[in-house]
């Protein structure tokens, strides 16, 4: 606790600063405990008005002991302010008329508020300097025992008035202030440092933005996918491929079986024939009636054996295009039958990709569409490939007790030897946040949504 300030008065002024320091203890809040100083001075110095200002950044008059409030946009609160102001600048007591034999001050703020009278000041010093001013105005001039008088007051009622001031702060600012205090002692340098170097982290945490990244699984596929179907009902024969070959244009992946379809074409051969001779037996006897009707069976026939010849030419089912064979292994079914339309294998290039990468639903709304961003491959782990997201598939998808979208990118043109099917890693640029939004936006989000479910 602070030593008090010694009074240099006589005993009935200490007694009168005892009254005055028992008026500003008897009541709490800064502003009512102002007041009750203010009024006890303006009795014991018989003022007209005596005011009390608090510097906090910058001053300002609290209390007055007049009953009514002193709106600070009125030319009395401006002219006590300039007053108070006029001796803190000076960083000394301030009367006018001044009193003999004194050393020569700026008094024009304290000459503007006397008028005809007089007018003094005393700043009020506490723990750590000067925490506001005492003001006060009388018809005649302040004598140098009131004087000190009023300086023995403030000498007392600075450090109260420091604590009830202190006492209204918000909380931050009761830290900051305490902080000041804290770096403002000597000792414990090292843990000074550390302590500012947390608080430039935390402060860089809240301003400083860092880039956002949305990470999530992705998958490579061909940018197209040719399904392979069986083209009638049958047997499987033969299999020439499975999954994870590569295939060429026109190259036979499988091959159904065909007995029955070359039966089918040599009756239809056999039909043909008898048609056509049959053709020329009526022409050699120019039945034209027979002729037509030879004529329209040996058409059908042939329309038949076409139809045969088609069949067997599609039983040897054949690759669209070069790619990769990316479905499928039928080297366990051969033998097996199979339905019309039945997928076989599925085939996608191997020069032509997308990425799909699967964005979780609580991210998802970082995306857009144009966004760079960068992919890992379990495959290739060491090398990063470039992409750009392309569209936002609008539909959620419900896997492994997670939702997601589904967002497709293209990859920027790269050397590395890339299959579809090839999963990884993609990291998406979706701007910039701070480092606190990044470390707590999702407890954030969830406690709002846990709230919200509650009924709060």
């Amino acid at each position: 606790m602070p030593d008090l300030p010694e009074t240099h008065a006589s005993p009935d002024a200490a007694s009168a600063v005892l009254r005055a320091q028992a008026a500003l203890l008897s009541r709490g809040p800064l502003e009512e405990a102002a007041t009750a100083l203010a009024v006890e001075l303006a009795g014991l110095l018989r003022c007209t008005r005596a005011s009390v200002g608090i510097l906090d950044g910058r001053l300002e008059v609290v209390a007055t002991s007049q009953a009514r409030d002193l709106d600070a946009r009125m030319d009395a609160a401006a002219a006590i302010g300039a007053a108070m102001n006029e001796s803190l600048d000076q960083s000394a007591t301030l009367c006018f008329p001044g009193t003999d034999g004194g050393v020569p001050m700026v008094t024009l703020a304290h000459q503007v508020l006397a008028a005809t009278g007089a007018a003094c000041t005393v700043p009020v010093k506490g723990t750590d300097g000067v925490v506001g001013a005492l003001t006060l105005e009388r018809p005649e001039a302040f004598s140098a025992g009131e004087i000190a008088l009023c300086e023995d007051v403030a000498g007392f009622a600075g450090p109260v008035l420091e604590l009830k001031h202190q006492a209204q702060l918000a909380w931050w600012r009761r830290a900051m202030r305490g902080g000041r205090q804290w770096l403002g002692s000597r000792g414990n340098l090292g843990f000074k440092l550390g302590a500012l170097a947390t608080v430039a982290l935390l402060a860089a945490a809240f301003t400083v933005p860092v880039s956002y990244r949305v990470s999530a699984p992705a998958r490579l596929e061909g940018s197209v996918q040719r399904v392979i179907v069986a083209p009638a009902d049958g047997f499987l024969q033969q299999a020439n491929v499975r999954a994870g070959d590569a295939v060429r244009e026109g190259q036979v992946l499988a091959e159904m079986a065909s007995q029955d379809l070359q039966l089918e074409k040599r009756r239809r051969e056999s039909e043909l024939s008898q048609h056509e001779n049959a053709y020329r037996t009526a022409q050699a006897r120019n039945d034209r009636a027979q002729m037509v009707v030879s004529q329209s069976k040996a058409g059908e026939a042939q329309a038949m054996l076409s139809l045969a010849d088609s069949q067997i030419d599609r039983a040897r089912i054949q690759a669209p295009f070069d790619g990769v064979v990316i479905k499928g292994d039928l080297t366990q079914t051969l033998g097996a039958p199979v339905q019309r339309g039945e997928v076989l294998l599925t085939i996608a290039p191997n020069d032509s990709f997308r990425l799909i990468v699967e964005v979780d639903e609580s991210d998802i709304g970082a995306i857009r569409p144009g966004q760079a961003g960068e992919l890992a491959l379990a495959a290739v782990p060491e090398r990063a490939l470039r992409f750009t997201t392309r569209r936002v598939v609008p539909v959620a998808t419900s896997a492994d007790t997670r939702n997601y979208f589904e967002v497709e990118a293209a990859l920027e043109p790269q050397g590395a030897s890339l299959r579809p099917g090839l999963s990884g890693v993609a990291r998406i640029d979706a701007g910039e946040r701070t480092t606190w939004w990044l470390l707590t936006h999702r407890l954030f989000n969830w406690l709002r949504l846990s709230v919200w479910s509650m009924g709060w």
